[in-house]
């Protein structure tokens, strides 16, 4: 062969009908986020409802991330024993039934309970919609599905606590509650018509994983550590804001939800672009580049004397968000990549698990930061909590995400 006859590798196709499960599979993750997000813009309007505390309303966000997160590990097995299709199916019927509940909920017992049943729900249709996502993808290509997947979560996020505030201040919090009715419904009936079992290309194995590999890799394990990390600061940032903005500075709930939702549309943009630097670099990179953009971020919030509202939040709001951005596709990929395709149920439930155990722990630990009241220095206490998180992150990252191999490095 001459020099002009070499073959440059070309990227593995995609059939359409994977991109179309995609989209179904990233609009029921974007349901469950964008449910936590609504939720905790209702949360004041919740405790002015029924006299309690921020304290104790942080419960309506740790119940449901604490019982989603249960429910993973057998959801993820249903996954690999009965498919994506029908086990989505089942948890979106039952996320509806509790958001029904929580609608018509008559005391703070029974809406928590409501997040209860939306929770266990949650658990049975991530993992499905996580493995069924990439199914079709090879894993060359996975970093860019993922990226879009993570670009559909800051979306959500950043729908959410706008559509929360125009419901909650328009009509009160349940609206909150109705609105997410029809859309978990459209959203179940999408996976009845798209959804299918499909057998995608499986991953490359890795040296020293070959067919009878585990989800309980060291890779899988370092992955859903670090997905926890990530969370647990997103979710708690977002409950930090909304109840000091509120609370402490005195916005109404829409004006309110601008930080938040500045947050959620830099992680919508850099979804994408994160995705395919994983595809190409692999996962440490990005992964190290998020947490620190995370880090300085914090430590310009904690610094006494730094304004805690108003425009000196938007610089630090953008590398937040740019930062989380950064990190979700990098996580997801180096997870699913680890395990052979019939076993991603389970690393899909592994990986969940780390996420929502993080955000139920962020929401936990959010409410316990103003649990002697809403002030500026609970709050710089809590935002030097989430920049010694950051710090932890990446060093984690460094320690257990492996590094560029080749075929990482080769342009797509």
């Amino acid at each position: 062969m001459t020099e002009s006859e070499t073959v440059v590798p070309e990227r593995p196709a995609v059939p359409r009908t994977a991109w179309t499960r995609l989209a179904v599979c990233t609009a029921i993750a974007a349901l469950l986020q964008a449910d936590g997000t609504i939720v905790t813009v209702a949360l004041p309007s919740v405790g002015s409802a029924f006299g309690i505390s921020a304290h104790t309303a942080s419960w309506l966000l740790t119940a449901y991330f604490a019982v989603y997160a249960l429910g993973l590990f057998p959801g993820g097995r249903l996954v690999d024993r009965l498919g994506p299709g029908t086990v989505a199916l089942a948890g979106l019927t039952l996320f509806c039934a509790g958001t029904l509940v929580g609608a018509l909920a008559g005391s703070f017992e029974v809406l928590v309970v409501s997040r209860v049943l939306q929770g266990a729900g949650a658990g049975l249709a991530s993992p499905a919609a996580l493995a069924g996502a990439v199914a079709g993808f090879p894993a060359e290509r996975r970093g860019t599905a993922l990226g879009i997947w993570g670009a559909a979560s800051g979306l959500s996020n950043l729908v959410g606590p706008l559509l929360g505030g125009i419901l909650t201040e328009a009509w009160g919090w349940r609206a909150n509650w109705w609105a997410l009715l029809p859309l978990g419904l459209l959203t179940a009936l999408s996976v009845l018509r798209w959804v299918r079992p499909a057998a995608g290309p499986e991953p490359r194995e890795r040296a020293g994983e070959g067919p009878g590999a585990r989800p309980s890799t060291a890779a899988v394990r370092g992955a859903s550590v670090v997905a926890a990390l990530t969370f647990a600061t997103m979710i708690g940032t977002f409950f930090l804001i909304e109840q000091y903005l509120q609370d402490a500075v005195g916005y109404g709930v829409l004006e309110a939800a601008l930080a938040p939702m500045v947050l959620a549309l830099c992680i919508g943009a850099m979804g994408p672009v994160a995705g395919r630097l994983t595809d190409r670099f692999g996962e440490r990179m990005p992964a190290v580049a998020g947490f620190l953009a995370c880090a300085m971020a914090f430590a310009g919030y904690a610094l006494p004397g730094t304004p805690l509202h108003g425009p000196w939040l938007l610089p630090g709001g953008l590398l937040l968000g740019s930062g989380l951005g950064l990190l979700f596709p990098s996580t997801s990929r180096l997870a699913l990549n680890s395990v052979p395709q019939r076993l991603h149920g389970r690393a899909s439930s592994y990986l969940s698990f780390g996420r929502l155990a993080g955000a139920a722990c962020g929401a936990a630990l959010a409410g316990l930061a103003f649990r002697d009241g809403v002030t500026p220095g609970h709050l710089r206490t809590a935002l030097t909590g989430g920049l010694l998180l950051a710090v932890l992150g990446a060093a984690l990252v460094l320690l257990w995400f492996r590094r560029p191999t080749p075929a990482d490095a080769t342009p797509n």
